[in-house]
């Protein structure tokens, strides 16, 4: 099944089934009034949840409407952690041989993640707005997996069964910030604002064989301005999947429902299939000519994320949003 959740009814937004093509959608309130509440009473709502997806999609639900994805909130408008991994040790093994530096072992076997976000997210057409372009404006194509109630030091096994739901971020940085606030040695807080979610999050199962070891194995989709940017494959070169960075969050505190867990910028070996940020492609421009030549983000550039199935299909929903300016308060 597919939820969403609509511009209404307060902060956390109304919980909406929305059908496979995204075109039809239904209040989900008899069952649960946001998503939040959904996934804290999961065993129950989910299977109610389902028989509304089964309805909806055969046409026999009443009270559906058409979808407005500029109504459309973030699924989860605000969750009570978004912790971000970075997965795909391509991307990190650029950056570091870029600036001469080698990657430490322990990368390959203890996830890199940080603890994002999470008081609000933009909504899929929501513009993301920032105070000045001088703080070097990227996005970060990524995927994300949202968990019931997970107990403290759960292995990946036991973590794979607390994933209940699937979509995408666009895990907005300000690249010119990183630097001196990694130089502290206490980690991102002003390079890392808000992030945008799909208009929709799925139930593993909508994604069929593309899900499989706890990974997506479909290429995610970037266009900047409306020209290709990249699709690198998320299914390839993932050094933990999802389930090892469930428990890798989990390890001294249980997490709770409603955790969002990111993969990190999706990155290949493959050059060739483009990038998810405009880190990684400045990073490729430094290893191929000695400096970057892409520049990051400015007011007024849009940015599109979207992933398909085999057949063409939409699965979340695409991110569409503007770079605009914050205007002083």
């Amino acid at each position: 099944m597919k939820l969403g959740s609509l511009k209404e009814g307060g902060r956390d937004g109304t919980l909406i089934v929305v059908s496979r093509d995204l075109q039809r959608a239904v209040r989900a309130t008899g069952i649960a009034q946001t998503l939040q509440r959904a996934l804290e009473d999961w065993s129950n709502a989910a299977l109610r949840l389902n028989a509304l997806s089964d309805a909806l999609n055969q046409g026999s639900a009443d009270g559906v409407f058409d979808v407005d994805f500029a109504q459309l909130a973030a699924p989860l408008p605000r969750a009570y952690e978004f912790v971000d991994g970075s997965a795909y040790l391509p991307h990190v093994e650029r950056v570091r041989r870029a600036r001469g530096a080698e990657v430490p072992e322990s990368f390959y076997t203890d996830p890199l993640m940080y603890q994002a976000t999470s008081a609000g997210f933009y909504g899929p057409r929501d513009p993301v707005r920032v105070v000045s372009e001088e703080y070097g404006i990227d996005l970060e194509a990524e995927l994300v997996v949202v968990t019931d109630d997970v107990p403290m030091a759960v292995t990946p096994q036991q973590a794979a069964a607390h994933i209940q739901l699937i979509g995408l971020v666009n895990d907005v940085s300000l690249r010119n910030l990183i630097p001196g606030e990694l130089a502290k040695g206490f980690g991102f807080l002003q390079s890392k604002p808000r992030s945008a979610l799909s208009p929709v999050f799925v139930t593993p199962d909508e994604l069929g064989e593309a899900w499989r070891g706890n990974k997506v194995h479909l290429p995610l989709l970037t266009h900047i301005n409306g020209e290709w940017f990249g699709a690198p494959e998320a299914g390839e070169d993932m050094q933990f999947d999802f389930a090892q960075l469930v428990a890798h969050a989990a390890k001294t505190r249980p997490l709770s429902a409603g955790t969002i867990v990111g993969s990190g910028t999706i990155a290949n070996q493959d050059t060739t299939r483009g990038a998810s940020c405009f880190a990684e492609k400045r990073t490729v421009e430094t290893l191929e000519t000695g400096k970057p030549v892409t520049p990051f983000m400015r007011f007024g550039d849009t940015v599109r994320i979207e992933m398909l199935d085999r057949a063409g299909a939409s699965l979340f929903g695409a991110i569409e949003q503007r770079i605009e300016r914050q205007p002083a308060p």
